[in-house]
């Protein structure tokens, strides 16, 4: 089959649905795109498109081993790294919460519950700066469940994923902050799913302004990651039905060793 256009890959049929041909073209071209299905050559040029990138992965809720092994080994055999990965506990423990940030008279200011949602944009500036983090720090012990690499490099891109059920409260309120700080980043940030998360953390992630991919888990969904990691135009990829911008974004403007 001959290689399509991006834009004919992204389309859609008049009723709103990718056809079976499409869906086969889009598994084709990603082959080719990662390597798998153009021999040694191919798989040294996928490994170009994140050479030297550093990218943070952050978790709602306790990590998903499958979804944060997908995540990894996207970025690795783009040439990526994952330097640091962090999962925040939810729901908030208010209580807790506010009694760490009253320790310390620079992180004061965010204490209460009118707050949250300017709290999470503070750990997502903290998270993608590096660097020193006094909030991140300070509420180690009631926030993060789970952290991995403690490199304090600064980030050029972020991955973010929630495995976890939907928030409310002054939780969802934090997230709201979180994501948006995010998205509000100077470096690419994408929320990811796979096909079979129910209910979907694609609209929340897409309303604060976060590139998403869902069914991370296929092919396609790995290439649509790394083309967003690397700086292809923010919007709403995938298979499923929140996709609203298609199964692939366009590759980005500067193809590897070019």
């Amino acid at each position: 089959m001959p290689r399509r256009s991006l834009s004919s890959l992204t389309a859609r049929n008049p009723d709103g649905q990718r056809s079976r041909t499409e869906a086969r073209s889009s598994r084709s071209w990603s082959a080719k795109v990662s390597g798998s299905a153009s021999g040694s050559n191919g798989a040294s040029r996928s490994k170009e498109w994140l050479a030297g990138t550093n990218v943070g992965v952050v978790f709602v809720g306790s990590v998903d081993q499958g979804l944060a092994g997908t995540i990894r080994r996207s970025v690795t055999d783009a040439g990526g790294h994952v330097v640091r990965t962090r999962a925040l506990r939810v729901p908030l423990d208010p209580e807790a919460v506010d009694q760490a940030l009253r320790g310390d008279p620079e992180t004061r200011d965010l204490v209460g519950e009118d707050r949250r949602t300017r709290l999470g944009g503070t750990i997502a500036r903290e998270l993608v700066q590096g660097g020193q983090t006094p909030v991140l720090d300070r509420l180690s012990s009631v926030l993060v469940e789970e952290q991995l690499g403690l490199s304090k490099a600064p980030l050029d891109a972020v991955v973010v994923a929630r495995p976890t059920r939907p928030q409310q409260g002054e939780t969802e309120d934090f997230l709201t902050g979180l994501y948006s700080g995010l998205a509000a980043a100077s470096v690419p940030s994408v929320g990811v799913e796979e096909s079979s998360a129910r209910p979907s953390a694609v609209p929340p992630f897409r309303a604060a302004g976060l590139a998403t991919v869902d069914a991370v888990e296929t092919t396609a969904g790995q290439i649509g990651l790394v083309f967003l990691l690397e700086g292809a135009r923010a919007g709403s990829y995938g298979l499923g039905p929140d996709a609203v911008d298609g199964i692939l974004p366009a590759a980005p403007l500067t193809a590897p060793g070019e």
